[in-house]
């Protein structure tokens, strides 16, 4: 956090106002206060530390920030993200087109060691929330954005309801997609457009357990849980309309890649092509599991429709 708020203080674009939000955790919302808050005259922007006033997560958490925003954009910023100094700048620049909603930026692996582990390629960058070979390079309309580092404009954050807070990530359990559903009904409204702007770039630190087989695995598992579960509510098509084409066309290149690497006599690229073979099939192990759950009343997430709630999240 000490780090994320160095950045953010170095921008090129100074922000109206910083909102920390502290998830339910009384101590750590104590030492805040007392070592990061800071007042109106302390500096060109205040930064306010506040708990999160809704159901614990991370959508929860936002939507607690969002509800003391007052500017026109509310921008999103991990707690382990450092942005680069031109960050703000270029994910606030195409506001200037009315018909932006919202706006997303890049995330590039801080990673534990010397680098990526062997059995996770870049395009399994995902599983450790940042940006994977096979997104766009340029500034490019999408269907979502990421939550790490993302935008949108504060009156359709409200005009929508914010997060659903019955998605999302609840402390180490990687439930997700709360991004991707936010995204699919800020994208409905007419003339709507969301956008990602990989000159945005922030750089995501990724802990010591996210590089193991194990949370690949597990990530990958509720990755189909969460696609299941928001298909329920939003439909197939627009619940994986983005995932077919990475299926098709991202990952058996991937899984080429590595082979291709294996054959030259480097085992990192065998280990490569089973990371994406594992995490496929565990991904299409969960999202069938949840969708014949769904079927029998018995699903892990829950599928009911979401229900916007009094406007609420974190801020610019």
């Amino acid at each position: 956090m000490v780090a994320g708020l160095a950045g953010i203080a170095a921008q090129t674009r100074t922000p109206d106002a910083v909102v920390l939000v502290i998830d339910h955790n009384p101590a750590m919302l104590e030492r805040a206060r007392r070592e990061l808050a800071r007042g109106q005259d302390a500096g060109p922007y205040p930064v306010l530390v506040v708990a999160n006033a809704r159901p614990q997560g991370a959508s929860g958490s936002r939507n607690t920030g969002t509800a003391l925003v007052r500017s026109e954009v509310t921008v999103f910023l991990d707690d382990d993200a450092v942005p680069e100094p031109d960050w703000l700048e270029r994910l606030l620049a195409p506001y200037c087109d009315p018909d932006v909603a919202a706006v997303g930026g890049h995330a590039e692996p801080v990673w534990p060691g010397a680098g990526a582990p062997a059995q996770l390629a870049p395009e399994l960058w995902w599983v450790v929330g940042c940006t994977y070979r096979g997104m766009p390079t340029r500034l490019t309309p999408v269907r979502n954005l990421w939550g790490c580092n993302m935008s949108v404009r504060t009156e359709v954050f409200r005009r929508v309801g914010g997060f659903d807070e019955s998605a999302g990530r609840v402390e180490a359990f990687p439930l997700g997609c709360e991004e991707t559903e936010l995204c699919i009904r800020v994208g409905a409204l007419p003339g709507a457009r969301v956008l990602l702007e990989p000159a945005a770039r922030v750089h995501h630190h990724v802990s010591s357990d996210r590089v193991r087989w194990r949370y690949l695995r597990h990530r990958s598992l509720l990755e189909g849980v969460s696609k299941a579960a928001m298909a329920a509510r939003v439909g197939d098509r627009d619940a994986t309309s983005t995932e077919w084409g990475y299926v098709l066309r991202v990952l058996p290149r991937g899984v080429l890649r590595g082979v291709a690497r294996g054959l030259t006599g480097r085992p990192d690229g065998w280990q490569a092509a089973a990371g994406i073979v594992v995490s496929l099939a565990m991904a299409a192990t969960g999202y069938l599991r949840q969708r014949v759950g769904l079927a029998r009343g018995l699903g892990l997430a829950p599928d009911a429709p979401h229900t916007p709630h009094a406007p609420s999240g974190v801020g610019r």
